[in-house]
């Protein structure tokens, strides 16, 4: 098992002290559903899924592509503000990106890894968290399907609550 570790995080609650460690960790023994052999990395902060025909950016809203890797820390947005900056998005020259939907979202979890089920060469310092989908819960209106970048899987949420982004577009 390939694990690569942070230093832990000390916080004391009621005069105990927990220790939280948190790690990133993929399996060998599976094999990987988001190889970086699936994707074409571009200098200008996008990567094209060659399997799906989509292009990604690699930085969650709010981080900023420094020509390396994605900086800074990932906004958390309600599901109609996502919508909203979705649809009045520019980025590398492009005008037509949009929030993904649940499936095409799901096409980047990264199965064989946790605690960022994503691969993290093609999507650098992704937060190991839940990013919104465009895909309404269709028998209750005030839900939304999010995908988790924690463990993988997909689930519905209160569309108020705020979640991460990371918007697509085709390719062509």
């Amino acid at each position: 098992m390939n694990i690569s570790t942070r230093l832990p995080s000390v916080l004391l609650v009621y005069g105990l002290v927990v220790i939280d460690y948190a790690y990133s960790a993929c399996r060998d023994d599976i094999t990987s559903s988001t190889p970086d052999s699936r994707f074409t990395i571009n200098s200008n902060g996008t990567v094209i899924d060659i399997q799906t025909g989509l292009m990604w950016m690699r930085c969650s809203l709010g981080q900023i592509w420094d020509g390396t890797t994605c900086t800074g820390d990932a906004a958390t947005y309600t599901w109609q503000e996502a919508l909203v900056i979705a649809n009045g998005n520019s980025f590398a020259d492009f005008t037509d990106w949009y929030l993904p939907n649940v499936k095409e979202l799901n096409s980047i979890v990264e199965t064989a890894c946790y605690n960022s089920a994503i691969n993290q060469t093609v999507f650098p310092n992704t937060p190991s968290s839940n990013y919104w989908s465009n895909s309404p819960k269709v028998n209750n209106y005030g839900y939304a399907w999010y995908v988790s970048f924690n463990y993988g899987g997909d689930n519905a949420y209160y569309k108020h609550y705020g979640l991460h982004v990371r918007l697509v577009r085709a390719a062509r």
